[in-house]
């Protein structure tokens, strides 16, 4: 039982490193200091990477939410302009309906947090 808690120590040790959030339902958080537009092309960029195939982009209330697909997983990211200088996102990456997969919405934060300093 005391390596379970140190595994779960270190996965989170990492994510908090890097200043993103999970939720115990498998959604993951990160806050830009970058405008939605410019967070926005990043996000396309690392999906694209990642050989993710994006669905659709849809403006929605919150701002906008991209709608992708991964072998058996759907993945929404959901992108809110806090500021016109400060931007959240959220990923959920869904197995099969019922499961998330936080360590694939875990590194589309971290593949689009590299893009950003070259967009």
């Amino acid at each position: 039982m005391s390596g379970c808690a140190a595994v779960g120590v270190t996965a989170l040790g990492v994510g908090a490193a890097a200043g993103v959030s999970h939720t115990l339902g498998g959604i993951v958080y990160k806050t830009f200091t970058e405008p939605m537009p410019k967070v926005k092309r990043a996000t396309l960029t690392a999906l694209k990477r990642m050989d993710i195939a994006v669905e659709s982009i849809q403006p929605n209330q919150e701002g906008e939410l991209i709608k992708a697909k991964a072998s058996n997983r759907a993945i929404e990211v959901q992108l809110e302009s806090l500021t016109p200088k400060t931007t959240r996102m959220r990923v959920t990456a869904d197995s099969d309906g019922f499961l998330k997969d936080s360590a694939t919405a875990t590194e589309i934060i971290l593949q689009t947090e590299r893009v950003l300093p070259a967009t």
